[in-house]
């Protein structure tokens, strides 16, 4: 799987509204394109998708801008990556939302398959189970280590 900047994009966007502070959790579409180095068009559909999708609200006017529609621990990153890039598994047949069949001899004990299932696994172990508070705001020194390690440099 690659991370798409489309993917990318949302992700930032969206850690930096849950780092955003309670009493003022609201940010403008542009301070994010700003802060995260997006550009602005390109961001606004992303953010419009992440809207339709249930995860954001937003407002209009003076004031406006985007918020997180639930709770920054209710929001895993494994949800943002699907609804921006689709599956999370490398190859078609090992898809759990879109499969595919493949065109090998056997797909049962396609060896291919059975390795490309479990990097499928691997990574939605990991972006299921990472919320946005774990990413916004880490506990611990050790915890911002491990999900450097686990997540990539780009999101910490």
């Amino acid at each position: 799987m690659r991370l798409s900047k489309r993917g990318e994009y949302g992700l930032r966007a969206m850690i930096l509204l849950a780092s955003a502070p309670a009493k003022s959790p609201m940010m403008q579409i542009k301070g994010i394109a700003e802060t995260e180095h997006i550009p602005i068009k390109f961001l606004e559909q992303i953010m419009l998708s992440l809207k339709n999708a249930g995860l954001l609200h937003s407002k209009k006017g003076i004031g406006g801008g985007y918020y997180l529609a639930k709770p920054a621990q209710e929001i895993t990153l494994g949800k943002i990556v699907r609804i921006l890039d689709g599956p999370l598994a490398p190859i078609g047949c090992v898809s759990q939302m879109a499969y595919e069949p493949c065109n090998c001899p056997d797909e049962a004990t396609c060896q291919l398959r059975a390795v490309m299932g479990n990097v499928r696994n691997a990574i939605s172990d990991i972006l299921d189970h990472t919320s946005l508070a774990d990413v916004a705001n880490p506990a611990t020194p050790a915890l911002r280590q491990e999900l450097r390690q686990n997540l990539g440099d780009q999101l910490g």
